[in-house]
Parts: structure tokens; sequence; C-alpha cells
């Protein structure tokens, strides 16, 4: 069972009355408390399951993670969308893809995607590979075509000697499942170790501040450990949005059912993955619509849609406080140099008609 804080510091209940300002507990009572919700992110990568991180995956993956040439036009790459120099995200309200689509929903984060219980905000990948497959095929995005990416690999000598390094004992190492495994090879060593949180729950009560303590402890105390736990501080299941009151339409636009669009099951209608929380102070904006760009201002949408609740500002900037302890070390990833075309490789296509 979970340990409550209440029973330590007599927190205040965020249902009626809200206290102005989160009592603090010892820091021991505070760790022990927060590693019944938390984990730190391990400080290495961890190879997905039926998946290894050789060198030459990985490598391979990051190829094609930043290859442009992945795309019909030419100029869309799994980097366009998440940026790994901001966060894992592209910092738009919703993406934008070929012929300058704007697509429904806003960019994940690929940053720590590795620790979710499934891929995209509906859920319908369930691991990093079959989601490399879904934004080359999607019109919206990419727009290509499997034989068409498979003709582009091939063309090049760089890329069909490193998928032969990357998958050596198979007979035909160019294809389309091979792209997506060496791709979440790359992303599975996107991780952000070493968090001012990880740190404390390792033992170093100098990592947060006191602030940032007691907004650990009303994030728990208010009931936002519900949907945000584990290595990923959410990421975990799916939830509602709007378990106590939906919020308005700007924030969850109505024509955007979640994952009832996958399951097709009535209890899953605006049901969303809950969003992982790791780094969230570089991935405005937030939500699957995008709508917000202020973390405050989420903060206060998910107590009242969420818990039912309406925080003090105090409380509020307690929260944003301790979601910045989430930022851990980013990734430092060096450009890769790609393989040069041929003249077999097949040309960029014209985004517009």
């Amino acid at each position: 069972m979970k340990t409550s804080l209440l029973a330590i510091a007599a927190l205040g209940v965020l249902a009626q009355p809200v206290l102005a300002q989160t009592d603090l507990p010892s820091d021991a009572e505070l760790r022990q408390a927060a590693l019944e919700w938390f984990e730190p992110i391990p400080d290495a990568p961890q190879a997905p399951p039926g998946n290894v991180l050789s060198p030459e995956r990985v490598d391979l993956g990051a190829m094609l993670f930043f290859d442009p040439r992945m795309s019909l036009s030419g100029l869309f790459s799994c980097q366009s969308c998440h940026n790994v120099g901001i966060g894992g995200v592209d910092g738009l309200q919703t993406s934008i893809g070929h012929g300058w689509q704007q697509g429904p929903r806003n960019s994940p984060t690929m940053l720590n995607a590795i620790f979710n219980i499934a891929q995209f905000w509906d859920g319908r990948a369930p691991d990093l590979a079959e989601q490399a497959k879904g934004p080359v095929q999607a019109g919206v995005e990419m727009n290509n075509t499997p034989e068409n990416l498979i003709g582009t690999l091939n063309s090049m000598p760089g890329y069909v000697d490193a998928f032969k390094a990357a998958f050596p004992d198979e007979a035909t190492p160019v294809s389309f499942d091979n792209f997506a495994t060496a791709i979440e090879s790359f992303e599975a060593t996107l991780i952000t170790p070493n968090s001012d949180l990880d740190r404390f729950l390792k033992g170093d009560d100098a990592a947060m501040t006191d602030l940032e303590k007691r907004g650990l402890a009303a994030f728990m105390d208010t009931g936002c450990t519900a949907c945000h736990s584990g290595v990923n501080v959410g990421g975990q299941d799916y939830y509602p949005f709007g378990v106590v009151e939906r919020p308005g339409g700007s924030v969850l636009p109505e024509g955007d059912r979640g994952r009832f669009t996958v399951t097709k099951t009535a209890d899953d209608d605006y049901v969303f993955r809950a969003a992982p929380l790791r780094n969230v102070a570089l991935t405005a904006p937030y939500f699957h619509s995008g709508a917000v760009w202020d973390l405050a201002e989420a903060v206060s949408i998910m107590s009242s849609s969420q818990l039912g609740t309406e925080l003090a500002e105090a409380q509020v900037d307690e929260i944003v406080a301790f979601l910045g302890t989430l930022t851990g070390e980013q990734p430092q990833v060096v450009h890769p140099i790609l393989p040069v075309r041929s003249t077999d490789t097949p040309r960029p296509q014209p985004m517009m008609p």
C-alpha cells in the first residue's frame, strides 16, 4: 500500500480546504514515500525485448532517425517531430508534415519513451519499433510506403553495408521490420538519467530545494501519482481526460476520441495514455491537443479536471517546482554522416500537386 504523507506531516487534503503551502516532512520520510511511487531512470540504456543495442544497430538507427530521405518528399525525418535538442519534441501545438499539413495531435517526447507501456497518445503501437513504422506511412506525416523506403535504402551502398553490419545473421538485412528495429535500438538510448529527483531518490538530500520537496509532497498527496508514477512518472496506463470534469473544447477537441479509435470500446471514449512527465519543463505545449503552453496552467487544469480540486497558487508553484526536478541529463547525440545517394536513389517527390 502506498504511504500517504498525510500520516507523516498532516498535509492538507486538497478536497476542501486547500493549504496555501505544503508542510515539509523530513527528507527520510519524504524519500520513503516517494520510493513507493517513483524509481530512478537507469544510468545506462536497456535493450528492448527481442532487440539488442549493438553499436552497429544503434548507429544505423541514428542514421535512419535523422535522415529526411525516409520521407517521400525528402524533407521530414523522425528528428523533425522529435528533436533531441529540445526535449524530444518539435515545440509546436501539433506537428507539421507532408504538404504542410497540420497533424491532429501534439508530438510526444521520444526521450525515455522506452519506459512507456505503449507508444502514441492512444497506445496504438505496443513498442518503439511498431511506432517507427507509423509516421513513415502516414499521409499527414512522411507519406512514404514501405516499398519506396526499401528501394531508397537499397539504392545507397552505405545503407546496404550498415544493415548487413547491424543484422549480420539475416539473409535479407534491408527490410521494413529491420528499419523499425534499428530505430528502436537508437531511441532506446535516448534516456535522461540523473535528474534532481533521481539523485534525491538515491539518497542525496541536497539534490532538491525545500520548495521542490514541498512540491513532491503535494504531488503525492493531492493524488497526481494516481496517473503519474513509475520510472517515467506516467506513460504506464490509460485514463479519461476529465475524470471529474472534462476541460473546455480548446483543451479537449471534440473530434479526438482517444483510445476509442483503437479499441472501439465505449469505455475508452476520450481515454488517453497518461503523459510521461520526465523533462516536462522542456516539452511545452502540453496535452494531446497542445493547447496549453504554461506548465502552471497545465497543473491547474489537471487538478480540476482529473482530481476535482482547486489548487492554491502556492501549491501550483510548489508542484511546478517539483516538475522541474524531472529534467535529467540530456542525451548528447552527434548528428550522423548519412550515406550518399546514388543514381538509382528515388528522387524526392513534390509535396504539392
